[in-house]
């Protein structure tokens, strides 16, 4: 496994569509790295931005076009070079003595969570995760946690989805389905990637009900290295200190 302080290229071996604006890249490149790390990604004369991996061997992006870096990057094809650097940030950490973890996962917050939800099951534990998003065409993922759900014992993996339109699943907001799990006391473990605000949500539903959490903080980050203070938030340096942070750090 490497580490790339600087960027590196790595050619692509495939190209998935997962959505109508979201594709996940494959590349031909190995990281030793852990769930909710991230990479930079870097187009030559023109730009770089990080992203969550989703997996480090071979390393794995989901890249969401929404901005021209994203827009360009959707023009490539297999056997096309991505740049990269990386893996940096801290990653989640879940104690051993969780057993019963929620993943919660809001738009292309799932990127991680599908990494960690693998690497959870075969430690034996058992997993409910919850994705949202504004409507059923901006779900991600569904397809790889139903597969990997029929690979694992019945009971140990459980997939709830809520979109806020009530085109699919729950009419609502993911924190509708994480409420009554958390209250009843049926998790131990809360692991979250998404907007801002869900973030926020889930992490005053943890702390009413003092159940550990981690939460994946999306921000600017420009250097990776903590040099340019750009993804500054609530006090951290999240390339440094983040992307993932406790509830209570």
């Amino acid at each position: 496994m490497q580490h790339f302080t600087l960027p590196a290229a790595a050619r692509i071996l495939a190209m998935a569509k997962d959505n109508y604006r979201t594709q996940t890249f494959t590349l031909a490149a190995r990281l030793s790295a852990q769930p909710g790390q991230f990479v930079m990604a870097w187009l030559p004369r023109f730009d770089e931005k990080p992203f969550s991996l989703v997996a480090a061997d071979p390393v794995t992006l989901m890249i969401t076009a929404v901005g021209p870096f994203t827009q360009l990057a959707h023009t490539l094809q297999p056997g096309d070079s991505l740049w990269i650097r990386g893996a940096f940030g801290k990653g989640f950490c879940v104690a051993p003595e969780q057993r019963h973890l929620a993943l919660v996962g809001g738009g292309y917050g799932v990127a991680p969570l599908l990494w960690l939800a693998r690497q959870q099951l075969a430690a034996g534990r058992q997993v409910t995760v919850v994705v949202g998003a504004r409507t059923a065409a901006d779900l991600l993922y569904l397809d790889h946690f139903e597969q990997l759900s029929a690979r694992v014992p019945a009971g140990r993996l459980t997939l709830r989805l809520a979109t806020e339109d009530g085109s699919l699943g729950h009419a609502g907001r993911v924190t509708d389905l994480l409420a009554p799990l958390v209250s009843a006391g049926h998790v131990d473990g809360l692991y979250a990637c998404g907007p801002h605000g869900m973030l926020n949500a889930v992490e005053t539903l943890a702390r009413q009900a003092k159940v550990a959490c981690q939460s994946s903080w999306e921000a600017y980050m420009r250097c990776g290295l903590g040099i340019c203070g750009s993804c500054e938030h609530a006090g951290k340096i999240l390339c440094l200190d983040g992307p993932v942070l406790s509830a209570t750090s």
